[in-house]
């Protein structure tokens, strides 16, 4: 591999050195050094990095954070690399909207959004891409690659052209045409796969074992992953420092839904919040991929794939989760629920959203929303719950998942006449 750290960009400087000690496996907690792979040596279990969290001053640590730049790079103490001056810039700190008019609709007190939708490519991806390129440039890959159901796919590509890298995208080739395309005006190479995700991963990983490419959510997943935590940092923040009663987020992989947990317990941890226990984690998934929602409803314990997904929320629509299984337990641990809806019921979500917070999210959006919406009317979340939903996409690049739900207007004449005969 050529390494990029020999062009005249570097890792920015005056960033305090990462806690992370290494990386842990989530199924048998066999220790591994800091490197590009993801699966233990010794079971084959899921890699996540560990910290060293014994030197921070929570004091001290809060003011350094509050100080920091208004993005991700705040909490750089608290995540696995050092900042690089070559990855995307405005990414994270993203907006957390109290929702006055939705709640009044809903029958709900305290609900807030945090609209990820508001990244540089309009999704929560850059999160995770921006530590997962950061963490590539440190290692020396001059490729970088993803598989995708649409949102990664500009992510990585944007981040790929920023730090001047060969960027490669597999996706399913029956993705939305415009998350082809916000892929494309980066010049990545797309690679468009004849099958669904699970396949089109299944394609990637054998690419990234035969020619040592830095693929963001296979051999840097355990980096990768940690950028999500960012938002449950800021949800924080944001709060005043203060945890939520309930949360309410999207379940594809299971990657964002745990992280976000993660983040939680870390301040606790650290002693950033007051809180000692974690909100209760709910999860959202459609009908038409519901694998993590089938084995919570039913009490199973282990995870049975969905072969071929058929929704409408195609970013969510991951058969076999990788972190379906760890999802599972988070639910149950917390007293949260997760849920399932229908195409229907995510449509009118995705609605519902823009015309009252003026929010026009992709259908993932429309799973967290109507789920929320569902477990409110069944009484699963109380009114006097301080709540907070994730939207993680924007509505722009999925606008075919409206088509046929607004009549286009008739052009009328230019003359005040017409218009008042408009009115009625």
């Amino acid at each position: 591999m050529t390494s990029i750290l020999e062009k005249s960009e570097k890792p920015i400087q005056n960033i305090p050195v990462s806690a992370a000690s290494g990386l842990t496996c989530k199924a048998c907690g066999a220790l591994h050094p800091i490197s590009p792979a993801h699966v233990c040596e010794e079971c084959f279990g899921p890699l996540e990095v560990t910290y060293d969290f014994s030197k921070f001053n929570p004091v001290q640590l809060k003011k350094q954070i509050e100080a920091g730049p208004r993005d991700i790079w705040r909490y750089a103490p608290l995540l696995p690399v050092q900042p690089h001056s070559l990855t995307l810039t405005g990414v994270g700190y993203t907006p957390l909207q109290r929702a006055w008019n939705l709640s009044a609709k809903l029958g709900i007190d305290e609900l807030y959004i945090k609209n990820d939708a508001v990244n540089p490519t309009h999704s929560f991806k850059d999160r995770v891409v921006a530590v997962a390129l950061a963490k590539a440039l440190e290692f020396g890959f001059d490729t970088i690659a993803c598989a995708s159901t649409g949102n990664l796919a500009g992510a990585v590509a944007a981040a790929g052209a920023r730090a001047g890298l060969k960027t490669y995208v597999f996706v399913p080739a029956s993705i939305e045409p415009g998350k082809i395309l916000s892929a494309a005006v980066y010049g990545a190479e797309i690679v468009a796969v004849d099958g669904t995700y699970d396949e089109a991963n299944r394609l990637a990983s054998q690419v990234a074992d035969e020619y040592g490419w830095g693929f963001v959510n296979i051999n840097l997943r355990p980096f990768y992953s940690e950028g999500s935590k960012t938002l449950a940092y800021e949800t924080a923040e944001q709060l005043g420092w203060k945890l939520p009663d309930h949360v309410v987020a999207p379940i594809a992989s299971g990657s964002l839904y745990t992280k976000i947990t993660k983040g939680f317990k870390e301040l606790i941890n650290l002693g950033l919040v007051a809180a000692q226990a974690l909100p209760a984690m709910s999860g959202a998934q459609p009908a038409g991929c519901n694998p993590v929602a089938t084995a919570y409803s039913t009490e199973a314990g282990e995870i049975t794939p969905v072969r071929s997904p058929n929704t409408i929320a195609h970013s969510l629509a991951i058969g076999s989760p990788a972190d379906g299984y760890y999802s599972l337990q988070i639910a149950r641990q917390t007293g949260g629920i997760i849920e399932q809806v229908t195409d229907a019921e995510i449509i009118e979500a995705v609605k519902l959203l823009a015309s009252t917070e003026g929010i026009f999210t992709e259908p993932a959006g429309g799973v967290t929303l109507a789920v929320l919406k569902k477990l409110i009317n069944q009484g699963k979340i109380r009114r006097d719950e301080k709540t907070v939903i994730y939207i993680t996409g924007n509505g722009y690049k999925t606008q075919s998942a409206l088509e046929g739900e607004y009549n286009l207007p008739q052009p009328i004449a230019p003359k005040l006449s017409a218009f008042e005969k408009l009115l009625g």
